[in-house]
């Protein structure tokens, strides 16, 4: 296997022209999720911390799907629209690497993000 899209029900459609994840050999690399409920298609909206568990849920569906889990992940991008958020982010993150060694990591500030959320986030996953 060279390059294979994955796709899951479980995690929000792509809502361009691009897939949720995209799998070369034992790399994949994670598109930024948003916190979109993907039964619904309605964002999340009720707080910094929800709509962090929910990016992460919909990451760990897709992680899944590929075969693999958070302690596959060895880099992740999170974008905030407030760096403010940064502590509760951190925490709500921080819950889904509890049994493996977390990633690298950046988290960058940005104007805008898609759907006006207030949080993406991308990662990159190696499988043993």
């Amino acid at each position: 296997m060279r390059k294979k899209a994955i796709l899951t029900k479980k995690a929000p459609l792509p809502i361009g022209p691009y897939n949720q994840a995209i799998q070369f050999d034992s790399l994949l690399f994670i598109s930024g999720q948003i916190p979109l409920n993907p039964k619904n298609g309605k964002l999340i909206s009720s707080g910094i911390k929800e709509e962090t568990n929910k990016v992460m849920t919909n990451i760990q569906y897709i992680l899944e799907e590929a075969k693999m889990n958070f302690n596959n992940v060895v880099k992740t991008t999170i974008f905030l629209k407030d760096m403010n958020d940064f502590v509760e982010v951190n925490t709500e993150y921080a819950k889904f690497f509890e049994n493996c060694i977390p990633p690298a990591r950046e988290t960058v500030q940005v104007s805008q993000l898609p759907k006006n959320v207030n949080i993406e986030i991308s990662c990159i996953a190696i499988k043993d």
